[in-house]
């Protein structure tokens, strides 16, 4: 009787392991299957090529290239803050402008408009843009009348795609809407269909093992008058930069955001005058020494100009960006960026 027992109890026993084991199995199955299902839910189906950003549908846009007036009276500008990647460069004395390069995002309202230089023709071109400008240098209108770049220009279209705006005085005073600039470009068969390249950027485990000495500040000093330098300020909570001019914060004026930065790559070239109106030509083929300022760390770094991009390499490796809108400050040496 005692055996029969030990018998009935030894196959429970195994029964309910069984059934344990059933449950554990199937446990990790469903777990295996929520993971897998998170997982295809966050995982976008496409990536905007000059941010790295998931979207749901498939990038088409053509880039776009605004010269932007970055004079105090021209602030605060529209359309600043939707842009991708943003270079700033010093024009004539110690006033910088921006060329503002827009693919995901179309601001309705893009300005102040100002006038080419050869430079930022070169830089618009190494993303396969459609340029915007209002006017030009002698040296950018020779390559703009020698089709090197698709372009409009507000030369020869002011009062038409191009207005200006009473709350202003010229010339810090000329906007274009983006549904103006894709009408030029109709009207002068400009296709508008194709994204430019994919810039290089970094997967979320690449980002955490980003290196580099923890900061707070980067101040470029462009000019010894406050109101023309760059100040960008890190925000831990956020973990992106805010940028600002004359101790103001660099907002845009369609929608009163701030501009955020998720890369800020400061980069050193050689620059000399060619007139006596103080217009400058600029080195950006020979590449050299850069910071690069990534989740609140900054290290030095090189930059290279990589078929008209200029992008940071490290040990003659390149460095992926973060995903998010890059600013690229170009200097004429690393001595005019302190930080803290």
């Amino acid at each position: 009787m005692l055996k029969k027992h030990f018998m009935w109890f030894v196959a429970l026993l195994f029964i309910l392991s069984a059934c344990n084991h059933h449950n554990t199995n199937q446990d990790q199955n469903d777990e295996a299957k929520k993971e897998a299902k998170d997982s295809k839910t966050v995982t976008p189906k496409y990536r905007e090529p000059l941010t790295g950003l998931g979207t749901d549908s498939k990038p088409i846009n053509r880039a776009v290239a605004v010269m932007i007036n970055n004079h105090p009276l021209a602030r605060p500008q529209s359309g600043i803050a939707s842009a991708d990647v943003v270079y700033e460069v010093l024009a004539e004395g110690d006033i910088t402008r921006f060329l503002a390069i827009f693919q995901s995002e179309q601001p309705k309202t893009i300005g102040p408009v100002r006038s080419a230089r050869e430079y930022f023709i070169k830089l618009a071109k190494g993303y396969h843009t459609l340029y915007i400008a209002h006017g030009y240098s002698p040296e950018a209108k020779k390559m703009l009348m020698n089709g090197y770049i698709d372009q409009l220009n507000g030369i020869q279209y002011d009062g038409t795609l191009f207005y200006r705006s009473k709350a202003r005085k010229a010339p810090h005073n000329s906007y274009i809407t983006y549904n103006n600039l894709l009408k030029g470009a109709k009207e002068k068969g400009y296709s508008m269909v194709t994204p430019p390249s994919s810039l290089p950027f970094a997967s979320e485990k690449e980002i955490k093992q980003i290196t580099g000495q923890p900061v707070e500040k980067i101040s470029i000093h462009y000019s010894k008058s406050n109101d023309f330098n760059a100040e960008y300020r890190f925000d831990s909570k956020l973990q992106k930069l805010k940028r600002y001019s004359g101790g103001k914060q660099t907002i845009d004026a369609n929608n009163d955001q701030p501009v955020l930065i998720d890369n800020l790559f400061i980069v050193a070239a050689k620059h000399r005058l060619i007139d006596d109106y103080g217009r400058r030509a600029i080195d950006l083929t020979s590449g050299g020494e850069a910071y690069l300022i990534q989740k609140g760390k900054i290290r030095k770094v090189e930059w290279e100009n990589i078929n008209g991009r200029i992008l940071p390499y490290e040990n003659g490796e390149p460095v992926k960006l973060v995903p998010g809108k890059t600013w690229i400050n170009i200097v004429e040496n690393l001595n005019t960026v302190t930080f803290e």
